[in-house]
């Protein structure tokens, strides 16, 4: 009856598409809802650092999002100690070499006997 009008297509039966008396899709069906760990607590107010520390130590379980986003953070609040740039070594050794090859100080005018000139 492909001619028939209200007669061809339309859903399927066993399909899950909407039909009077279905209940739409069915149970259990599509991915489960994700849930946050229970034992972690919101990072905005903590410090990266202690929070990667935590989970070194074992006590929190964050999610690998969580994880990497505390990695990414704390590059950018602490720094390496002694960390420079090529920059900030060329700027230092410029001021050793500059002391060596500086100037030197006029030498006193003094005359004969301690009296200036």
């Amino acid at each position: 009856m492909a001619g028939a009008k209200g007669r061809s297509g339309g859903p399927r039966a066993n399909s899950g598409g909407a039909r009077p008396n279905s209940g739409g899709s069915r149970p259990g069906a599509g991915r489960p809802p994700s849930t946050p760990p229970a034992d972690t607590e919101p990072t905005d107010s903590r410090d990266p650092l202690q929070f990667l520390l935590d989970v070194m130590q074992g006590k929190i379980e964050p999610s690998p999002d969580q994880l990497k986003a505390g990695i990414a953070a704390a590059q950018y609040v602490h720094i390496k100690a002694g960390e420079g740039g090529k920059k900030d070594a060329q700027k230092e050794a410029a001021k050793k070499v500059a002391s060596k090859f500086a100037s030197a100080t006029p030498p006193k005018l003094v005359a004969a006997g301690g009296k200036k000139v």
